[in-house]
């Protein structure tokens, strides 16, 4: 039995994408998160030269819902916010490289023709290339953990609406503005779609939480070679459940594979650290007030191997 959960565990491993998020190219003004042209080829020519294939994401998608081995050298690309950079710096690098994308629109922003954002009609120019997809990046680009379930909601099917009367086609996906959420927002916000997607790292298995799957960010000189070594940890998480009323994270606890003895822990404005593994539980006594109002508590088999809990301070409901 034990040699059979090993395979299973090898197979898991073995088959599995990645996807990447991008937002603006060549716009020096915003380096955190900006990839300038020279580093977009440099990375096309990665995937290009080291085997990698770049598929739409409704491809990726498809061989999660029918739990088709997914195969290892796939990488998916994903572009948030409509920013018109893309239109005028990155698309042209694209069609060169016949690479498939998705833009996630920021639909306000769109619809009321923000300086630095696509209008629709740029992204109905952009839909016709057969490389291009679209899904939803919410409408008002809000904290959604700051919402009430009706003002979620709300958001969300404003966005559809505006979707659908400009584009002509029901969205499937949606992406997370600021890439933060929790359970609750999942719930609300998944009724809604076909696949969420987070900004997480790790890689895309069929494991997968159709409605929160991990997207490595890509922005400077990121070296993407790098980026496409993470995998994703499957654990399960027991506390925290969500942000702590007075700030101090008081107790880690998880449930991982049986046989590890130690494991990586790391929290955001704290250093990393390893704890150990007793009986397949990570234990661990913090007791320290979060720096952020957004925090990442990372365990990981390795650096490389890990699992993400965000904690998010919102306001009470």
């Amino acid at each position: 039995m034990r040699i059979f959960f090993l395979l299973i565990s090898f197979y898991l491993y073995l088959f599995s994408a990645h996807i990447l998020v991008y937002h603006r190219f060549d716009d020096n003004r915003y380096p955190t998160t900006n990839t300038s042209k020279k580093a977009l080829i440099k990375q096309f020519e990665y995937f290009k030269n080291n085997g990698y294939k770049v598929v739409k994401l409704s491809k990726l998608i498809s061989y999660l819902k029918e739990k088709k081995q997914i195969p290892s050298n796939w990488v998916v690309l994903t572009i948030d916010d409509g920013y018109k950079s893309f239109l005028k710096n990155g698309f042209e690098i694209f069609k060169k490289y016949n690479y498939p994308f998705t833009i996630f629109i920021y639909v306000k922003a769109t619809g009321q023709k923000y300086g630095d954002f696509l209008t629709w009609e740029e992204i109905k120019q952009i839909s016709k290339s057969p490389l291009a997809e679209f899904g939803i990046h919410s409408y008002a680009h809000p904290h959604l953990t700051n919402l009430t379930n009706q003002e979620i909601k709300k958001d969300t099917l404003k966005a559809i609406k505006y979707f659908k009367k400009h584009l002509r086609i029901i969205p499937k996906y949606y992406a997370y503005p600021y890439g933060e959420y929790d359970d609750r927002v999942k719930n609300l916000i998944k009724p809604y779609f076909e696949a969420i997607f987070n900004q997480n790292l790790g890689d895309v298995t069929a494991k997968s939480d159709i409605f929160d799957i991990n997207r490595c960010a890509v922005v400077g000189r990121s070296d993407i070679s790098k980026k496409l070594k993470y995998k994703t940890y499957y654990i399960d998480w027991i506390s925290p459940k969500e942000y702590p009323k007075d700030n101090i994270l008081k107790k880690i606890v998880a449930k991982v594979n049986q046989n590890q003895k130690y494991v990586k822990l790391f929290i955001s404005g704290y250093a990393w650290k390893s704890v150990k593994v007793n009986n397949g539980f990570v234990k661990y006594d913090f007791n320290k007030r979060l720096v952020y109002k957004r925090n990442r508590i990372i365990i990981g088999k390795d650096f490389y191997t890990i699992s993400t809990k965000l904690l998010i301070r919102g306001r009470p409901k």
